[in-house]
């Protein structure tokens, strides 16, 4: 089964661009089908209120059930306080099975690691190019799970790649998404040097095409273990999927 870990789905209220105006699920996942991708990581849009865009997102998972897995969204700073009611009525209510954060909204606190930790979920978070918050985060909580999205950065910034793939070198509860990675030379790097089982494949649609962000991965020419862990046994994993229904997955490739 190949899965995407990085994709965005709903509505929101800022009106600056796509990315937190609207983010359609519907021809994304007619792409994903096309491109053999069976299930896909969903996370709204930029929101001013998270805990709405969770609901309305859950919404959407449940339209699409088989296909979507949801990651609620928080805002560090101004969900201050509330961390652990916005996540423990998406992770309970709701069924999400991780956390996504962004940079541009603030980065992850201890109130919002703590929670995390809590649950036991897996948290991506995109640190916009500051890895250095990666070593912190790491650290501090070794017992998190953090997927670093854009190998670190969307603004194709060759030095941060290499800085993140020291991390996931030195880290073990470190990963990294493939999304929107234009320097492919890094990616086979990050492979070689941190292994297969650190870096998962994300499209970062529905702007991303999938198939596009998905033929990267393919022509790293991987053995078909290492390949399958990429593109989608790592996630599963992440995500807590039951061994035998791992191995039912895979088996199906």
């Amino acid at each position: 089964m190949i899965v995407d870990c990085h994709c965005h789905a709903g509505s929101g209220d800022g009106f600056q661009g796509p990315w937190d105006t609207e983010a359609r699920i519907e021809p994304h996942l007619a792409r994903a089908r096309a491109a053999g991708i069976e299930r896909t990581v969903v996370f709204p849009v930029f929101n001013s209120d998270y805990a709405a865009a969770n609901k309305r997102l859950s919404r959407i998972v449940r339209a699409f059930a088989d296909e979507l897995i949801g990651f609620a969204a928080v805002h560090p700073a101004r969900d201050a306080g509330r961390i652990a009611s916005v996540l423990g009525r998406a992770v309970e209510e709701y069924g999400f099975k991780g956390v996504k954060i962004h940079g541009f909204d603030a980065l992850p606190t201890r109130e919002t690691c703590d929670v995390v930790r809590h649950y036991g979920i897996p948290m991506l978070v995109d640190v916009v190019g500051k890895v250095q918050v990666v070593e912190m985060l790491a650290q501090q909580y070794s017992d998190v799970r953090f997927i670093i999205p854009h190998l670190g950065a969307f603004a194709d910034n060759w030095n941060v790649h290499l800085q993140l793939i020291d991390q996931l070198v030195r880290f073990p509860n470190v990963y990294a998404d493939t999304s929107g990675v234009r320097y492919w030379q890094l990616l086979v790097t990050a492979v070689r040097r941190a292994g297969p089982r650190k870096v998962l494949f994300g499209s970062d649609g529905p702007l991303l095409h999938p198939a596009l962000e998905l033929y990267k991965i393919k022509l790293l020419r991987l053995p078909a273990a290492q390949e399958a862990l990429v593109t989608g046994g790592n996630v599963l994993n992440l995500l807590g999927t039951p061994a035998a229904d791992r191995a039912s997955v895979l088996a199906r490739r």
